[in-house]
């Protein structure tokens, strides 16, 4: 039987998804991501095929989002971006020590994926947290700096006010470098990683993440079998079948 149960942690909620023989013992642990403007139960699939492997699936629920949600317009939530996903790569490591505390991570064997917001969490917190054994990125991107720039641009286009001064968005672009592998790759350290993007994507564009990809390509020369590239020729914002088996094989192998 899998077992799906609402925990909350330091005020951070989230579903644990474990088969039932494995809750109170140690097993690798999967942490997944969800999108902006999504919400945990949303990637429930992911976390009973994951569990059903073998894994501990932990669903966070992001800031500003499913219970955890405001009375934020669109506009509002979206000045909101960065804080949620920097708030969130804080909180995987509070999430992490509550686990580790429990006894329930075998031999620190820890993943993390996600998918849009989720898959651009993952790779800001691959660049900060080396008990990251393994990840998978969703149609996100690693290019944060780059993509924030994108962000302002398009902000700009639309005329948008978004209320905030020059000194604070010069601020947050340089806290953002921490987090940018696209500035600093040597910090994957060669662990395994998983690309699914589609062609078509207007939302996280496709290029600049897989120009990434061919920049760090040379890094796994030793090891090619841990980076992969799932290219959708097809697809644009939106997760096919496909890429969840494929997420939930990559973990089975690498972890």
């Amino acid at each position: 039987m899998i077992l799906i149960d609402h925990q909350t942690v330091s005020g951070i909620p989230f579903l644990h998804i474990v088969k039932e023989e494995n809750r109170d013992r140690p097993v690798p642990l999967v942490f997944f991501i969800h999108g902006f403007t999504s919400a945990k139960e949303h990637n429930l699939h992911f976390a009973y095929l994951l569990a059903e492997k073998g894994f501990r699936a932990v669903l966070p629920e992001a800031l500003y989002h499913g219970e955890r949600a405001e009375q934020l317009s669109a506009e509002e939530l979206s000045v909101h971006f960065w804080d949620i996903v920097l708030n969130e790569i804080s909180e995987l490591r509070v999430l992490k020590e509550d686990f580790e505390a429990r006894g329930l991570i075998d031999d620190g064997r820890i993943g993390l994926a996600g998918t849009s917001m989720g898959g651009i969490t993952t790779f800001g917190a691959m660049a900060v947290y080396d008990w990251i054994k393994a990840g998978v990125s969703l149609m996100g991107s690693p290019n944060y700096t780059a993509f924030f720039q994108q962000q302002l641009e398009h902000i700009q286009q639309q005329g948008i006010d978004i209320d905030v001064s020059q000194e604070k968005v010069d601020e947050l672009f340089e806290r953002l470098k921490t987090f940018d592998l696209s500035l600093q790759p040597e910090k994957l350290r060669h662990r395994p990683l998983l690309f699914w993007h589609g062609v078509k994507d207007k939302v996280v564009p496709y290029a600049p993440t897989r120009g990434f990809y061919e920049t760090i390509k040379p890094h796994y020369s030793e090891r090619p079998e841990r980076l992969q590239f799932i290219k959708d020729e097809r697809a644009d914002h939106k997760v096919p079948r496909h890429a969840v088996l494929e997420t939930v094989a990559w973990f089975d192998k690498h972890l």
